[in-house]
């Protein structure tokens, strides 16, 4: 077979490419991911070994935003599977938030008072390795009619729940048609007032944010907001920007939220970057996180002093509203648990 390159992958923003084709079209392969990005050979033994825990996905217009023979580059290494996603570590686990405890019914989450959340899919346009939800068992929390209409009457019950997050997997790997149906569903619940949607899809595939799902956004009565995850500047391109700004146009509160990863953004120069980006792109900056202690994925964690002095020189650098809160979610809290970030001390004098 003819190794794969980036030369020969669609551009994304051919109009030929709708976000369905590139979604199907996205590498699934590790050792073609290791040849499109010009990497060393030997990277796919590695990569075959995490790929088995957790499988490789990384479509066409993500892969372009990554610099080819680089291991070191912050992109690659939220997707590159590696050999010490083997490595069993105490501590480390497949339900790191205690989901399981608040699944009432299949396909919901409620842990919090005032909002639930909805595993629409269990697909995804990207796998992170980082995913707190890598081991989620999807398959058991499918949202068929049967399913769906339990979660409406559900919501429908108790008026104290006002918002309906949409999470997966990824949200917007479901289709516009379906997606129709069920925010329509919700909005004929009198007591709810806002949508929140989850998605990674506007990153990795801007084409996602299609013509008709900004309309049906626009045109809902419940208060809409898109919370993308972006955890690097150079995930941002001009195709991204375009995709925020549609959103913005029909209405739509555009927030991020990102995770302190090691050897991807745990250094203040990144942090600052991609709050200045983000904002140039039309996105607020909203929470970061601390690490979820997921099983697999132990080398990505940084110790939550280390991430309070980084957002502590952050602030010192930033006006207040590009400053994320720093955050950790705790099993069985009431809330996020918002860290403790002391302001940088002057200099003695």
């Amino acid at each position: 077979m003819k190794p794969l390159k980036l030369a020969d992958l669609n551009h994304p923003s051919e109009s030929a490419n709708s976000w369905q084709q590139l979604l199907s079209q996205a590498i699934t392969d590790p050792a073609e991911l290791v040849r499109a990005l010009d990497l060393p050979p030997e990277t796919a033994d590695g990569a075959r070994q995490g790929h088995k825990d957790f499988p490789v996905r990384v479509p066409a217009p993500y892969l372009r935003r990554i610099r080819p023979g680089d291991l070191n580059d912050p992109l690659l290494r939220q997707v590159l599977p590696v050999s010490a996603e083997a490595d069993n570590i105490p501590g480390y686990v497949t339900d790191p938030l205690a989901e399981a405890d608040s699944n009432p019914r299949d396909g919901l989450i409620h842990k919090y008072k005032g909002r639930v959340l909805i595993i629409l899919t269990g697909a995804c346009a990207i796998n992170c390795r980082y995913c707190f939800r890598r081991h989620f068992p999807y398959e058991d929390n499918r949202l068929g009619p049967d399913q769906w209409q339990q979660v409406v009457d559900y919501i429908a019950a108790d008026c104290s729940i006002r918002e309906v997050i949409f999470s997966g997997g990824d949200p917007l790997a479901t289709n516009d048609k379906r997606l129709d149906k069920l925010i329509s569903s919700l909005e004929a619940i009198p007591h709810l007032q806002r949508l929140r949607i989850h998605s990674r899809l506007p990153v990795v595939i801007p084409q996602r944010i299609t013509p008709e799902l900004s309309d049906r956004l626009a045109g809902s009565r419940l208060q809409t907001v898109m919370v993308l995850h972006i955890n690097h500047a150079n995930e941002i391109d001009d195709a991204v920007t375009a995709a925020v700004t549609q959103l913005k146009q029909a209405g739509v509160t555009v927030l991020n939220q990102a995770v302190l990863l090691r050897g991807v953004n745990d250094s203040v120069d990144t942090l600052e970057a991609l709050s200045e980006t983000l904002f140039r792109a039309g996105i607020l900056p909203y929470y970061l996180f601390t690490f979820d202690p997921v099983a697999g994925a132990a080398h990505f964690d940084i110790a939550d002093r280390e991430a309070q002095q980084l957002v502590s020189e952050l602030q010192s650098r930033l006006p207040g509203y590009l400053v994320p809160k720093l955050a950790r979610e705790i099993p069985g809290r009431a809330s996020k648990t918002l860290l403790p970030v002391a302001s940088t001390p002057a200099p003695a004098e």
